[in-house]
């Protein structure tokens, strides 16, 4: 404590701001607002710009833009605890990518990635095997000791990963949630889909939490932010890695099986039978009735 308070720069909770981030978040909003308001009554001249959903998915995810990649998350990230590094890459890859997407009206996706080259580089890279490819090469790769010690000591290949994070992210999410029909696959596509995004990031998961000594030295540091010691932030990181990604894309696929077929079995299992019967089922009836036999005399 008393090194702490002689030293300010080993104190992991003092206020660090970022107005490269607030730059960021505050383009991103006005570009939203600007393009509803200015470009939308053109794009869509009858009917809804955007949708409530929209909206409150894009709230959502410039909320948790900011949350992950402002103080205090951010500087403990970099700086102290791998475990949280491993928490705000979670955001950026499972959360705030699926969020943008469901923030965008089909009408203002199209006009971002337009009709020609940028279509066809999307509409390439988004492919379901091409996008996952790609999404776990980048989780593989950005736990890599090197990369990430240099990563979190030099701004420029930091930002350049979380780029690189978040732009394959957003490839691997648009067959599941992209605005545009034609990017997305069917349910069982996508039930298939998440399960396998969920398999590869479990190998660092589990060399992280089985890992003997310290894996990355820049997080080897004297202060210990609550205690934790550099082990149990390596184990903790593996925890949130493994069981953090694994439960979130498992409930999506859950949650998917039970809207595609519940509602079917539901209907189709049905005890009320529907005992109203027309003019001609009852004629029908008499028709397939034999006549009465004529009595003896």
């Amino acid at each position: 404590m008393i090194a702490e308070a002689a030293n300010p720069l080993l104190d992991p909770w003092r206020f660090q701001a970022h107005p490269e981030l607030w730059l960021l978040v505050g383009f991103l909003i006005g570009a939203y607002i600007y393009a509803v308001r200015v470009i939308g009554p053109q794009a869509v001249p009858s009917g809804p710009i955007v949708t409530r959903r929209n909206i409150v998915a894009f709230a959502a995810a410039m909320i948790l833009l900011w949350i992950a990649s402002d103080w205090p998350m951010h500087d403990l990230a970099e700086e102290y605890l791998y475990s949280m590094h491993m928490l705000q890459h979670m955001a950026l890859s499972y959360f705030v990518p699926p969020l943008a997407l469901l923030a965008l009206p089909e009408w203002m996706f199209r006009a971002l990635i337009g009709d020609g080259g940028g279509y066809r580089v999307v509409r390439w890279f988004s492919k379901p095997v091409i996008a996952g490819v790609i999404f776990n090469v980048v989780v593989m790769v950005t736990h890599i000791p090197g990369l990430v010690n240099r990563s979190a000591s030099g701004s420029a290949v930091h930002y350049s990963l979380h780029v690189l994070v978040v732009t394959s992210a957003l490839l691997m999410w648009i067959p599941i949630c992209g605005p545009a029909t034609e990017f997305r696959i069917g349910y069982g596509g996508k039930m298939i889909y998440l399960f396998l995004m969920s398999i590869v990031p479990t190998v660092p998961a589990g060399w992280l939490t089985f890992a003997e000594g310290t894996v990355y030295k820049h997080y080897d540091t004297p202060v210990r932010v609550w205690g934790l010691s550099v082990s149990t932030d390596q184990q903790l990181a593996g925890a949130i890695m493994k069981l953090g990604g694994s439960i979130f894309l498992w409930s999506l696929v859950i949650f998917m099986f039970f809207k595609r077929f519940a509602g079917n079995f539901n209907a189709e299992q049905t005890y009320v039978r529907d005992t109203t019967l027309t003019f001609e089922e009852v004629e029908q009836a008499f028709e397939k009735t034999p006549p009465a036999p004529e009595p003896q005399r």
